[in-house]
C-alpha cells in the first residue's frame, strides 16, 4: 500500500497570524521545527523518494530543515492557495495512483492515525477520504454534511452554513488521501471563485460528488490530533502537548521526574531508569543519558552525551560535551562544546570547560576556565587556574599529563605541556614545557622588610601632626 500512495505537505505559506518574520513551518514545537516533525511522521507512511514538501516563503530554510528526511521539495512561487499547491506538482504526484495531503503546521497527527486514513481509502474505494473529528464547539471549522449511506456529500464552511448545518460538530481537519485521476482532473476546473482569489482544495470534494465519485470520512475520536497552528498561543499549546507525552513516556520507562510540568524535555532525547530530574530542568536536543544520573534544577544540558550515576548540579549547563560515568558537575559549571570528562572526573562551580578533554578522577572545583585542553587523569586544578589559548589570530592547545598538582591562581600560557606528575606552584605563570617531576616556579622571588609598616604609619602620623 505504501507505493501506490505519494505525499505532498503544504509548507509554502508565510503565517501572517503568527506575527512573525520567519515562516510559520520554522517555528519550534517540542524542539523540532514544525515541518520536520510533519515530514519525519510522512517518511514512516510511505517512501521518502515520494514525500514531497510545498515550499514558497524561505523556501531555502525549510528545505534546510528537513534535508536529513532526503524528501523531494515543489515550488510555490505564488502562493495561491491549496489547490493550486497540489496542482503545482501534478506532474510528479500523478505518477502514484494515490495521494495523502498534509499540512507543515499540523505536527500532531500520529503515523496510526494517519496509516488508518489511507487504509480507510483504499478499502472504501472512495475517491477522497476526508480524516474528520467532533468538537464541542465547531466554531470556525468547515462542517462535514454526510449522505443517508454515510458517504460525505460537501463541506460547508461556515460562513456559508444553514443554521442546520452549523449544529453539525464533525469537521473538515484539511488533510486527505485521494484517487490521484479524478484529483487533477477536479483541480484543472477549480477556479478561484472567493474573497481571497486562491484555489481551495475543498472545492474538489464537490467536484468528486457531483460527478457521482464517492467521498468518504475517516473520523477520530482525539481531535486534539489534528490541531493547526495559527498564533503563538495556538503553538504554545502544542508544544505543551509534545512535551507532556514526552514527559510521560519517560516516566513509564523509569525516570523520576518531579514537578513534570515545570521540566522542559525536547523529543529526541533519551534517559535511562533510575535517572532523577529535579524541578525547572532543561533536557534539549538530542541529548542521551544514562541510568542512576541525578539532573539538579534550573540544569540545562543541550546535545551531549551522559554516562551512568553522573551528577549535574543546579544552575550548570553541559552543551555538545561527553560526560562519561560517575561525573560531577556544579553547580554553575559551563562545558561550553565540545567537551569529554572522563569517568569519575569532578567540574566545581563556576569553571568553564571548551574542547577541552579532562582526564578519569581528575578535579577543577573552582573558579577556572580550560579551553583546548587535553588533562590527563588524576590531575588537580587548583582555583583560579587559566589556559590561555588564544594569542589573537589562533587557538593554542594545552597539555597537562597525568598524575599534575596545578596550584591555586596558576596561568598557562599556550602551546605548552605540563610533564606527568609534576608540580606548578600556586600564583604562578608559565609560558614553557615543564618537564615530567619538575616543580614548576614562575613568579618573583617574596620580599619581607620587616617593620616597614610600622615605621610607614609613624611616618604619616608625624607629616599630618606638621600640616596641622
Amino acid at each position: 500500500m505504501k507505493r501506490d500512495f505519494a505525499t505532498v505537505i503544504l509548507a509554502a505559506g508565510l503565517g501572517t497570524r503568527m506575527k512573525s518574520r520567519q515562516a510559520k513551518v520554522l517555528h519550534q514545537a517540542g524542539g523540532k521545527t514544525l515541518i520536520e516533525l510533519v515530514a519525519a511522521t510522512a517518511v514512516r507512511l510511505v517512501p521518502r523518494e515520494q514525500v514531497y514538501v510545498v515550499v514558497g516563503h524561505q523556501a531555502d530554510r525549510v528545505q534546510r530543515a528537513v534535508q536529513g528526511l532526503e524528501v523531494r521539495f515543489l515550488r510555490q512561487e505564488k502562493q495561491l492557495g491549496t489547490g493550486h499547491a497540489v496542482l503545482i506538482g501534478r506532474e510528479e504526484l500523478a505518477k502514484a495512483a494515490r495521494l495523502l495531503v498534509l499540512y507543515g503546521d499540523c505536527p500532531l497527527v500520529s503515523a496510526a492515525t494517519l496509516g488508518g486514513l489511507m487504509q480507510c481509502h483504499v478499502e472504501s474505494g472512495a475517491a477522497a477520504t476526508v480524516l474528520t473529528t467532533r468538537l464541542a464547539d465547531p466554531t470556525g471549522y468547515g462542517r462535514m454534511v454526510r449522505g443517508p449511506a454515510g458517504d460525505i456529500r460537501a463541506i460547508v464552511e461556515e460562513k456559508a452554513a444553514t443554521p442546520a448545518q452549523r449544529a453539525i460538530t464533525e469537521i473538515n481537519s484539511g488533510m486527505y488521501c485521494f484517487e490521484t485521476g479524478p484529483l487533477f482532473d477536479c483541480l484543472a476546473g477549480v477556479r478561484p471563485d472567493n474573497s481571497a482569489g486562491e484555489y481551495y482544495l475543498t472545492d474538489v470534494i464537490g467536484c468528486l460528488v457531483g460527478k457521482g465519485l464517492r467521498v468518504e470520512g475517516y473520523t477520530i475520536n482525539e481531535a486534539s490530533e489534528v490541531l493547526g497552528i495559527n498564533t503563538r498561543v495556538e503553538l504554545a499549546e502544542v508544544d505543551n502537548l509534545l512535551r507532556g507525552r514526552k514527559v510521560r513516556e519517560l516516566m513509564l520507562e523509569g525516570v523520576t521526574i518531579q514537578r513534570p510540568e515545570t521540566v522542559t524535555v525536547d523529543l529526541e532525547v533519551s534517559i535511562g531508569e533510575d535517572t532523577v530530574l529535579e524541578p525547572f530542568v532543561q533536557i534539549l536536543g538530542r541529548t542521551s543519558i544514562g541510568s542512576g544520573c541525578r539532573i539538579r534544577s534550573y540544569a540545562v544540558i543541550s546535545d551531549s552525551v551522559l554516562g551512568d550515576e553522573v551528577l549535574v548540579e543546579p544552575y550548570s549547563w553541559v552543551n555538545e560535551s561527553e560526560v562519561e560515568r560517575g561525573v560531577h558537575i556544579g553547580p554553575y559549571a559551563r562545558l561550553r562544546t565540545g567537551n569529554v570528562v572522563e569517568a569519575e572526573a569532578s567540574v566545581g562551580n563556576f569553571v568553564e570547560l571548551k574542547k577541552t578533554r579532562l582526564g578519569a578522577r581528575s578535579k577543577a572545583m573552582h573558579l577556572a576556565y580550560l579551553g583546548d585542553a587535553t588533562i590527563g587523569a588524576d590531575v588537580n586544578v587548583g582555583a583560579g587556574t587559566i589556559t590561555c589559548n588564544f594569542d589573537g589570530v589562533v587557538k593554542n592547545p594545552t597539555i597537562i599529563e597525568d598524575g599534575v598538582f596545578v596550584g591555586s591562581n596558576s596561568t598557562l600560557v599556550a602551546p605548552i605541556r605540563v610533564g606527568a606528575g609534576s608540580y606548578l606552584a600556586a600564583g604562578s605563570v608559565f609560558t614553557e614545557d615543564v618537564e615530567p617531576g619538575a616543580l614548576g616556579i614562575g613568579r618573583s622571588r617574596q620580599t619581607v622588610k620587616p617593620g616597614w609598616a610600622v615605621r610607614r604609619k609613624k611616618k604619616r602620623a608625624e607629616t599630618a601632626e606638621e600640616d596641622r
